[in-house]
Order: C-alpha cells, then structure tokens, then sequence
C-alpha cells in the first residue's frame, strides 16, 4: 500500500480508539483521505533543497503523508523534514507508525507530543509549510488557554483560529499555509480582528470550497460548511484561485479573479462561481452603508428565558406587542398569529419593563437565523404601528437614533434586503444562515431617495431593485409592461 493509504488506514484506527466525548473536549476531527490529498495539491513545491513541515494537531498522521506522497511525484530532489504535533496520547503510536513509514522513504521526522499552543509559544523553529486541520472547539473568555494566546497578540473566539494565527507565526518568509477550517472566520465582528491581524501577514493563494456542509467529515457526524485556504507570508497575489466541488470526492472546478474581489476591509468574499463574481460585481454600484444613511441596527432586547415573568397570551392596555421571528410573514409583521405558540404580549407595569421596548414607529426586522424552508438567507420585514414594541433577541432591527424610521425608507430597506442580489451578495462573503448585526451594518444599501422608490414600487422585489438600481436592458423591459403585470412586492 501507498504511505497515504496506510495513513488512511491508521485514522480510521484512530478513531475507533477515541470516544465521541473525548474527541469533542478536544475538537478533533480527523482529516479524510481525500482531503488530505486536496490539501497537499495546493502549495506550491520547489525543485530542490529543503522543504520543513509543520503538521499541528497531526492526528494520524495523514496531511504530512500527502505532503510526502506528492513531493516523492514530483520533486523526487525534494528533501524533507516533518514536525507533527500532537497532543493526544492515544493518537501518539498511530502518528509514529505514519512518521516510520515517512522515515522508511527517507523524510527526516520528529514528533512533538505536546500541546500545540504550548509548543508554539515557546519555539524557534520556522518552517517554509504549515498543513493543518485544527481542533474545533470555543475558547473560554479568561482561560488559561484565552490569556496565553492574548500574551502572543492573539485574539481568537475558538481554538481553530488560534492554530492558524499560530501557523502564521511559525512561517519563514514566503513559507506557505495551508488550512480546512470552517468558513465562520471570514467574516462578522468575532472574527474581525483576527482576520485583520492574519490579513497583515498572510496573503491568500487560493480557497477551495465545498457546496455539500455534510459530506466532508461525514463519517463523523459534521455539518458545517468548511472551506480549505492556502497562503503565503510576506508575498501579495495579483489573483487568487478560486475552486469548488461538490465534496471531498469530486472533481474540482476552478477559476482565478483579482485580489481586490476576494479580500476586503470587512470580509473575504469568496466568488467561487461566475455567478458568485457577478453578484459582487453587481453590487459594487451601491456604496452606502447604514451609518451613512443615518440608519444603524440593532438586536433584539428580549431574551425569553429572561423575561418569562413578564410574557403573557393576553393584549391588553399596559401589555406591549411581543414580535418573534415567527410573525415575520412575507415581508410583513403579522401580529398576533396563531400559529405562534409563545406568549405574544409583554407585561409593561413593571418599571424594568420599559427598557425591553422600542418607540412606536416603522422599523425593519431581519431574522437571525433563516431556516432550510426559506430561499434567502436574510429574510426582512416591515413593522410599522403606533404601538411600542418588543422585539425578541433572535431578530435584528434597523432604526434610527433608538426610534423609527421613516416608513417609506422602511418599506424600501425590506425590498432590497429581500432581491436575489442581496441574497446572492451576502452567500459570497457569509458560509452560515445566521445574520449578524454586524454583517448588516457593513453591508452596502442604495441612497435614502432610491429606497424610497424601492418602498414605493408595486414591482416584486427583484424587478423593483433592478429598475431602480438602473439594470438598463432589465429597465427597458419593465418600464413597458402594464404597472400591474408583475407579482406585488407583498
């Protein structure tokens, strides 16, 4: 057999030697054949002299064995030097039969059997290729393991993110890395000083994505979106790479745009399709965000476990609307629904009470998390009366200064958060279903008189952002059909 098939081979024996709560405390999850191979194909490999490899969290094994395998095709010149790292006991006598095997072929190893971070922390060493599938696991605020990555410059809300800044650190100059990690880190405000700090010492190569979020660690229960990246220290691409599958097992399909269009200020777009790249191209038109409009958003204040004392099935005079995701329909507020089985009026008697509620006015309400039911990842609608409301903790709401806003503004912000190109736009930079306060307020929206002509339109969502958006061929045909031709926009 192959060193990469009888790495294969020990993962699997190394799993069956790890409890499902063993290797959740850690975040292991050991990486498959086949992405392994992926991984190894991306750096690129000089002819001849040295090339030092860092396999943190090395698990079985089977990254440093691609690396190998690819190099002994095609730089046979190529030696090799490979440090893995590996804190896990009970993984240590597969990892040593691997590194045999590699020793058996000529590569020069060392196995590390400690903790990453701790070794890290404390090395010399520098390498020209870090390969890694980190652990996936929080990192407690204040734990030891928060302050010894702090004592480093690192700021990191889970350990994935800590191995790869680490990573980073232990590059030589021009030295590659190479990561499958989720896509969580590329944008929203958890990550954004990590990505900012990763941003001024790497620069990326290329990124393979995964349409399936089941398939790639299958065999272990995993469903999240992962994205592989590959970088470089020191050096700035005029392009990236861009590839994509289905999953681990198919054939990659790839593509190569310009720097600029995948790394931003705020996010990292990734355009893995022609059709990825003309929703960011489309988007590039609009070039206002919510503070510029005067606007800004906000979560919603009432956590239910919190605030049982005060919920109750009963309108009344000193009882407050109650709005949950739920009684977002069709980009209205539908108010009491039947269909909502939580208690839809907030007791407003009690003095505490009043901080939970919002003036009476127009605001747009953004469900935080959309579900598998729902086409678009960000589902918008318009609550407009002369009650204060409560707004539940899983909704984001857009105000203005605390109050409403302007109801024609209002309406129009629901149209365009609701268009196939918003939609298409936010899938390119966001990897997850969750909608983030922070992801709209870098989000780019038109002027505040083009959104009134959104809130105005009686088009569909979609006609109405391309006509007043100035989609030129889209307008001619709109602008010559009957006002009443298209679906209403509610």
């Amino acid at each position: 057999m192959d060193l990469l098939s009888l790495a294969a081979g020990r993962r699997d024996a190394g799993l069956a030697a790890l409890d499902d709560g063993a290797r959740a405390d850690l975040g292991q999850f050991l990486t498959p054949i086949e992405v392994a191979r992926l991984m190894a194909a991306l750096p690129r490999l000089p002819r001849q002299g040295v090339l030092r490899v860092l396999d943190p969290g090395a698990g079985s094994g089977v990254l440093s064995a691609a690396v190998v395998d690819r190099v002994r095709r095609e730089a046979p010149d190529l030696r090799l030097e490979v440090t893995a790292v590996e804190v896990d006991e009970r993984l240590h006598g597969v990892l040593a039969q691997t590194l045999g095997s590699l020793e058996d072929v000529g590569v020069r190893t060392t196995l590390v059997r400690d903790d990453f971070v701790n070794w890290a922390l404390g090395t010399d060493e520098r390498f020209d290729l870090v390969i890694q599938n980190p652990p996936y696991r929080k990192i407690r605020s204040g734990s030891t393991l928060d302050r010894d990555l702090r004592s480093a410059g690192i700021i990191v809300p889970n350990i994935y993110a800590g191995f790869m800044a680490l990573g980073s650190l232990l590059l030589a100059d021009l030295g590659q890395q190479v990561s499958i990690t989720p896509r969580s880190w590329m944008n929203g405000t958890y990550f954004s000083e990590f990505r900012r700090t990763l941003l001024t010492h790497l620069r990326i190569d290329c990124i393979h994505t995964f349409q399936s979020r089941s398939q790639v660690f299958g065999d272990l229960g995993v469903l999240q979106e992962t994205i592989i990246v590959a970088t470089t220290r020191g050096a700035i691409p005029q392009e990236v790479r861009l590839s994509s599958s289905l999953d681990h097992r198919d054939t990659p399909a790839s593509r190569s745009v310009p720097y600029s269009q995948v790394v931003t200020d705020d996010f990292i777009f990734v355009p893995a399709s022609d059709e990825d790249g003309a929703a960011v191209s489309w988007m590039e038109r609009v070039r206002h965000t919510l503070a510029d409009l005067g606007l800004t958003v906000s979560t919603g204040k009432v956590v239910g476990f919190r605030s049982r004392d005060l919920l109750t099935d009963r309108s009344g005079r000193h009882n407050a609307p109650m709005v949950y995701p739920a009684n977002l329909v069709n980009a209205q507020v539908v108010h009491p629904r039947s269909t909502v089985r939580k208690p839809q009026w907030l007791r407003t008697a009690p003095a505490h009470a009043s901080g939970l509620l919002v003036p009476a006015g127009s605001y747009v309400l953004v469900k935080r998390f959309s579900t598998k039911e729902e086409r678009r990842r960000i589902v918008a609608s318009l609550w407009s009366d002369d009650r204060a409301p409560a707004f539940d903790n899983k909704l984001n709401y857009i105000h203005q200064q605390g109050h409403g806003i302007d109801p024609r503004t209002a309406a129009g912000l629901v149209v365009w958060l609701n268009s196939k190109h918003v939609d298409d736009y936010f899938r390119v930079f966001s990897g997850h279903t969750q909608v983030n306060a922070g992801d709209l307020r870098r989000m780019k929206f038109p002027t505040l008189s083009q959104l009134r002509m959104l809130g105005e339109s009686a088009l569909s969502p979609d006609d109405a952002v391309e006509q007043i958006m100035g989609d030129s061929e889209r307008y001619s045909v709109l602008r010559s059909s009957p006002r009443g031709s298209s679906s209403p926009r509610r």
